[in-house]
């Protein structure tokens, strides 16, 4: 494996934790809103 090649993989991996993880927070939050939006549920006004 080149020098290049060695640089990108590196890379790739040392990205892919924090993506997935991001990827996480946001698949859960539009979930979230998702199945609000269905049941119906309002915020709660004072």
């Amino acid at each position: 494996m080149s020098e290049l090649e060695s640089i990108i993989w590196h890379t790739l991996g040392y990205l892919a934790m924090p993506t997935i993880f991001v990827a996480g927070f946001i698949g859960v939050f539009l979930a979230a809103v998702a199945i609000l939006k269905v049941s119906g549920d309002t915020p709660v006004e004072d």
